[in-house]
């Protein structure tokens, strides 16, 4: 399903937030029950997969070819 997800990492804070960067730059900041249920499931699964999904980073690939399909002819480009 294409490259799987590379160079995160997480850090929790003394404040009980969880911090997420990606290749040592900041992705994202998990606070109250997101941190809590991020910290969770980082022992039941993929880390990598879980950290590119809490910080949205995880589309890589398709995104030019899917814009030049035919029933995304109508609609506007960012």
């Amino acid at each position: 399903m294409g490259n799987a997800p590379e160079g995160f990492e997480y850090s929790v804070r003394k404040d009980g937030t969880v911090a997420i960067t990606h290749h040592g730059r900041q992705a994202g900041v998990l606070r109250g029950r997101r941190a809590s249920d991020f910290l969770a499931d980082v022992g039941a699964g993929d880390e990598q997969q879980l950290m590119a999904r809490v910080t949205g980073n995880y589309r890589h690939g398709n995104e030019r070819a899917a814009r030049d399909h035919p029933r995304n002819s109508g609609r506007q480009r960012r």
